[in-house]
């Protein structure tokens, strides 16, 4: 008796978008704030990555559950008929007294050397440290990706998270993680298949259509011959 041969599993498309622009983005370091929405330019950020996706088949939405992730993820949710879904894994790092406080005062101090060069020894003074950050960021993505076999979800998230799942993924230290660009509205693909995990995209604002599914191949007479006498389906067994 021969064995059956396992079907590999279908692979997972991972969209991590990040959030748009609030009035505070580049100038001051929001974190877990609370009532900071998107700008008037963030919504329309928003608006556009929202009509980037439109033709994809997204099978869900998540977000972190913070106003300008959750806007963003309403701008794109609504193309699909879909509710946003909180994810607290893929929260901005915590902060702590840095939090609300102006980049460029931060610029100065000892410790942002050490995010800067070092960030996986960064422990933010009462708040997160950065590999705890990158570790249930990985972990909220891994039990998405579980939990949608085949399918094309969409998380958004913020460009700290985003950046530490790009290395972790990429197998760049955390210590490299500054390297890597995340901009607002911007989208970082990955494929989850039987063999690992592919980037297809990092910090793109352009178009998405190669992520759409293909078209059907169209059909001639004689494959619709074919077709109508093999109970099969006829062919080449579909994947060929």
């Amino acid at each position: 008796m021969t064995t059956p041969v396992p079907t590999p599993a279908s692979t997972t498309h991972l969209v991590l978008a990040r959030h748009a622009v609030t009035a505070e983005t580049g100038s001051v370091l929001s974190g877990r704030a609370p009532g900071i929405d998107l700008s008037e330019a963030g919504r329309a950020q928003a608006d556009a990555l929202g009509a980037r996706m439109a033709d994809l088949a997204v099978s869900a939405v998540y977000a972190s559950p913070i106003e300008r992730t959750t806007q963003t993820a309403e701008a794109v949710a609504r193309h699909h008929s879909l509710a946003v879904r909180p994810l607290p894994g893929v929260i901005e790092a915590d902060y702590g007294e840095w939090t609300g406080q102006k980049l460029t005062d931060l610029a100065g101090t000892d410790l942002w050397k050490v995010v800067q060069r070092t960030p996986s020894r960064m422990t933010f003074p009462g708040g997160e440290a950065m590999a705890a950050m990158q570790s249930r960021m990985v972990d909220a993505l891994e039990a998405v990706v579980a939990d949608h076999p085949g399918e094309l979800v969409v998380v958004v998230s913020h460009a700290d998270p985003i950046k530490a799942a790009i290395a972790h993924y990429t197998g760049v230290h955390l210590d490299l993680f500054q390297r890597i660009a995340v901009s607002p509205a911007s989208v970082t693909a990955f494929a989850f298949g039987h063999h690992g995990v592919t980037m297809l995209k990092c910090n793109d604002t352009g178009g998405l259509a190669d992520l759409a599914p293909p078209a059907p191949a169209p059909t001639t007479d004689a494959t619709d011959a074919i077709g109508a006498t093999d109970p099969s389906g006829g062919g080449s067994g579909g994947d060929a």
